[in-house]
């Protein structure tokens, strides 16, 4: 877990990311963090049963509903959500198969962490997507 290599991979390979948590409010670290990784050619896919749509795209309200509806494979699942929410969403990541997970900082569940890495989901855990694609000088 917080692997270089894998950090590295992930903002090297994921085209399609999954955010969990999404909102469509001005001010929210999930906006502005997504909005930064949209305007570097990732594709965001909000995960949020609460809007309709975020940074123009639609908002879907589940995982799931997501993976069915996104057009495109999911590669990565961001996620802003408290961290009791955590465990829900490893078994859909766990369940759907999808290949990497990113818990954002703050959102620490070392034990749902665990269980999704012994599926075989990359996973990087208390650190934030942007400060680590800025701090590759990218």
């Amino acid at each position: 877990m917080n692997d270089p290599t894998v950090i590295r991979e992930i903002l090297e390979s994921a085209k399609t990311i999954a955010v969990v948590g999404l909102t469509n409010r001005e001010g929210r670290a999930s906006l502005g963090v997504s909005r930064f990784m949209q305007a570097r050619g990732y594709r965001i896919v909000p995960v949020n049963p609460a809007i309709d749509s975020a940074l123009d795209e639609p908002a879907f309200p589940s995982l799931e509903a997501a993976v069915a509806g996104a057009g495109a494979p999911i590669d990565l699942v961001n996620v802003f959500r408290a961290p009791e929410f955590v465990p829900a969403i490893v078994d859909e990541v766990i369940r759907l198969k999808l290949p990497r997970l990113w818990l954002q900082e703050g959102v620490v569940h070392a034990e749902a962490a665990q269980r999704a890495e012994e599926a075989g989901v990359k996973v990087v855990m208390d650190r934030c997507i942007l400060k680590e694609y800025m701090a590759k000088g990218w």
